[in-house]
């Protein structure tokens, strides 16, 4: 963890007004309690609140507020170029969030910063590839990847075979101008990789537990050890 993270972490674990010791700190960012001394006197020669002493605790006087943002202009290129790919190429709901997120990291940089967002010349054009139908299911598949939530789907191969799947959706994957499911497969009985513009229909289900032979971590193994497959392998 950088230096500049761990202060940052500090300044959020003292805001909730109780006392904390060195030693949860440092048990927390997995460092000696000798480096949080350390931070928690350089925080307090910087001018954050921060009330303690060694051996007894610490705490933050209520009312502190973080300093504006503060992004390095390759932080802001990714920040923004980001933001506009999925605006572009994303599920509609996550469209909107991406443009929400623009506006409030504006909102908050310096003025110099800002400047530098908004010179960033990246930009994601999408001229109809991707149909409003197929944004509106990612934005569903995603809500059930977070949800854990089982989804039936009616889908038709490269040859056009369609079949109905139940599966237990990981994680969704972009490979310019398509993006594809990693699922597991309750037919196949393994992982399958199905693009989401060929999906006909899709319902959700029950919650399911997480079993870590059937996630996203068990895929990635699995592609180590067979080597990269294409994208849709559902067949």
């Amino acid at each position: 963890m950088r230096r500049a993270d761990r202060l940052f972490q500090i300044v959020q674990y003292l805001r909730g007004g109780r006392l904390t010791t060195a030693a949860q700190l440092a048990e927390k960012l997995e460092v000696s309690e000798r480096t949080v001394y350390r931070d928690i006197a350089d925080l307090i020669g910087s001018g954050v609140p921060v009330e303690g002493e060694a051996g007894v605790g610490y705490v933050m006087r209520a009312g502190y507020d973080l300093p504006p943002l503060m992004f390095t202009q390759e932080e802001i290129v990714a920040l923004v170029a980001g933001a506009r790919l999925i605006r572009a190429w994303g599920g509609l709901d996550m469209a909107a969030a991406a443009e929400e997120a623009l506006v409030k990291i504006n909102a908050v940089l310096p003025d110099a910063a800002r400047a530098q967002s908004e010179r960033v010349q990246i930009h994601a054009m999408h001229f109809g590839e991707l149909s409003e139908e197929t944004r509106r299911a990612l934005d569903r598949i995603e809500a059930a990847v977070n949800g854990r939530v089982m989804l039936e789907v009616d889908y038709a191969d490269e040859a056009g075979v369609a079949t109905t799947r139940h599966m237990r959706p990981l994680g969704l994957f972009f490979w310019g101008k398509v993006w594809t499911l990693v699922a597991w497969c309750e037919l196949r009985q393994d992982f399958r990789s199905f693009r989401v513009d060929r999906m006909a229909a899709i319902r959700e289900g029950e919650v399911y537990r997480e079993d870590r032979d059937k996630s996203l971590r068990a895929f990635y193994d699995e592609q180590n050890r067979r080597g990269f497959r294409r994208p849709d392998n559902a067949l």
